[in-house]
């Protein structure tokens, strides 16, 4: 079986799970079940903060489950959402400052120093769980939420692979991620937008230009997940965060993109509440 051959038999599999999880669980089955990802997430973690040793790596599984659970209480109201989604965007905003600096050829300094490192994945992972868990939450639309937050980030990943394989031939992020291209980017923003055209005319939007925009942004800042655990990566040594998804490798590998792009949307549809 060719690589890509597993690769699309597996993202199926998943895909279809990830559709079954969504559509039918209760929102607290829901959120174990998401929680349970992220908990492998910070296993593979660990080893980019530069831990191989098995009691490391549980005891910063451990840690961060302590992370799961503020902010499971954090998002039981309002303010408290907000609150881990805000931090979630400042996190990202200081990932855009390294990635930029990482692409210049100049070393992240701070990432020398491994409590850095360890914080750095509970802020990437905790408000992303906690962003999707608050979506899928809204009892009028919350499993279609989460299931078009997912299938945007997929058309935005497929198109940019195919057109930057087709069609690349400026590097998005050479000294980071040198098999992305601007074209790659440009394919994959212009199938985000076909697309929410498309749903905000099925789903009758009433402001069908803020969830198009925010669409668009949230594809903008997906790429910036992939970018920075590429720094991680980099930094670490590692090829892939893991290797349990056949095809894939590691459960970060699949997910980077969400942990950046979930706070910002559900920020987004918070923000401009009228667009859902």
């Amino acid at each position: 079986m060719s690589s890509l051959t597993k690769r699309v038999l597996t993202g199926s599999i998943l895909a279809l799970l990830i559709i079954a999880a969504t559509l039918l669980l209760p929102g607290t089955g829901f959120a174990l079940l998401l929680a349970a990802f992220v908990i492998v997430g910070a296993w593979e973690w660990s080893g980019m903060v530069g831990w191989s040793a098995p009691r490391q790596r549980l005891a910063y599984s451990a840690g961060f489950v302590l992370a799961l659970l503020g902010a499971a209480w954090l998002i039981q109201d309002e303010g408290g959402t907000w609150a881990l989604l805000l931090a979630g965007l400042v996190w990202w905003l200081v990932a855009l400052a390294w990635v930029v600096r990482a692409q210049q050829g100049l070393i992240v300094d701070v990432l020398k120093f491994p409590l850095v490192r360890v914080f750095a994945g509970w802020l990437i992972l905790a408000p992303a769980w906690g962003a999707v868990v608050t979506l899928h939450a809204r009892s009028d639309s919350g499993s279609f939420m989460v299931l078009y937050l997912l299938l945007l980030i997929s058309t935005a990943d497929i198109a940019a692979f195919f057109v930057g394989r087709r069609f690349g031939r400026r590097r998005l992020a050479s000294n980071i991620s040198p098999g992305k291209s601007l074209e790659g980017a440009a394919g994959g923003l212009t199938a985000v937008a076909v697309l929410s055209i498309v749903v905000s005319l099925m789903a009758d939007f009433t402001a069908p230009v803020g969830f198009i925009v925010l669409s668009l942004v949230t594809a903008v800042v997906s790429i910036l997940g992939d970018l920075t655990e590429s720094v991680f990566k980099r930094r670490a040594g590692l090829k892939d965060s893991g290797s349990i998804i056949p095809g894939h490798g590691g459960i970060l590998d699949r997910i980077d993109s969400v942990t950046a792009a979930a706070p910002i949307f559900v920020l987004g549809c918070l923000w401009q509440d009228s667009v859902l």
